[in-house]
């Protein structure tokens, strides 16, 4: 059976270049279209529709607001199109938050050949976005504050980081780690370093988003970047991430693991030489294999590992296989995660 598409976008060229895109595979079907958002809820109130390509910028109601009444009302999985723009990589960031499943970055110029090029990855998107699981109820926001105070922690020594928090996340990430994050206290005795799957022009924005919402440091990580306790660094998007002796960060753009670049095996694999038995790997919701090899790394050097559980996921892809392989020390819901990982690290000494 194919997977029902419906396309909302303000562009008519626009229009017409996705469903050519989607018309050519077989297993997708293009069921109807939408100039805006409120032509969108009325289309949804009488279509079968599997997942939704949404146009962040559009006039009347637009891709935010969308999102919003479509999870409010009639959850789908969404795949949002946006521009590489700073602005454009804000929204697109704004929207992962609200619920969209992931996004397509919309290639500068207007000729189709460029709109051609997305093609594979918006394909691949929505066969992923088909599969993906949605809440069945509507939760408190990932961000909120957790119920309870958090953890009273001593002070963290300045300086180099001697335990370190690996998280690894794809499809459904960045929703994800608020949720971690917000049970996670701002003076944690350990650096924390993230590898979402994320193009290189949208991995700054999100980086951003996250450090305004926490009470703790949050940026992108450069060159020569410090592991330091209780700051968080995002490997930038298109470079691999590993942590020298000295607990620096150093990029590199060698080949790609998995069609993938940053890969979370290569961070993971890098790390115990350096922290041994402290470390905590931690992989959330994603599609493909990326990080099981870590995680079993860090398990043979005496670390901790902690996979999403199937209920929380998104997509149960890149957890199931840590699972699977049996080098998963706890299997928790994701809004256990946080917590325990802040009990974790506490307990290292």
């Amino acid at each position: 059976m194919s997977v029902r598409v419906l396309v909302v976008d303000d562009s008519a060229f626009m229009r017409k270049v996705i469903t050519e895109i989607i018309g050519a595979e077989p297993d997708l079907e293009v069921v109807g279209y939408a100039r805006n958002g409120e032509d969108a809820l009325k289309k949804l109130s009488r279509l079968q529709v599997d997942v939704i390509t949404l146009d962040v910028e559009m006039p009347v109601m637009d891709g935010l607001e969308t999102l919003k009444r479509i999870m409010n009302e009639n959850p789908r999985p969404v795949v949002m199109l946006s521009s590489r723009t700073r602005k454009g990589s804000d929204t697109t960031m704004q929207a992962l938050s609200l619920g969209a499943v992931d996004f397509v970055s919309k290639p500068t110029g207007s000729a189709a050949p460029d709109l051609h090029s997305i093609a594979e990855e918006l394909v691949s998107k929505i066969r992923c976005a088909a599969m993906a699981q949605l809440p069945r109820k509507k939760r408190v926001p990932a961000a909120a504050p957790p119920k309870g105070p958090l953890p009273v922690l001593p002070p963290v020594p300045a300086g180099a980081a001697s335990r370190i928090v690996i998280i690894g996340s794809s499809t459904g990430g960045p929703k994800a780690l608020e949720e971690v994050f917000a049970h996670i206290p701002a003076n944690l005795p350990a650096g924390i370093v993230v590898v979402q799957h994320m193009p290189k022009d949208f991995t700054r924005s999100f980086a951003d988003r996250l450090n305004s919402l926490f009470p703790f440091p949050v940026k992108e990580a450069q060159n020569g970047d410090l592991v330091e306790n209780g700051k968080v660094l995002i490997a930038p998007g298109d470079y691999h991430l590993v942590i020298t002796p000295e607990r620096r960060v150093e990029l590199n753009q060698e080949d790609r693991v998995m069609f993938l670049r940053p890969a979370i095996d290569v961070t993971m694999e890098s790390l115990p030489g350096v922290y041994g038995r402290n470390i905590i790997g931690v992989i959330l919701t994603g599609m493909g294999r990326d990080g099981a090899k870590g995680m079993a790394k860090i398990k043979q050097a005496g670390g901790i590992t902690i996979a999403q559980d199937q209920a929380t996921s998104t997509i149960y892809s890149m957890p199931k296989a840590v699972a699977e392989e049996g080098h998963a020390d706890y299997i928790l819901p994701l809004e256990r995660i946080g917590g325990v990982i802040t009990e974790l690290v506490a307990a290292l000494g």
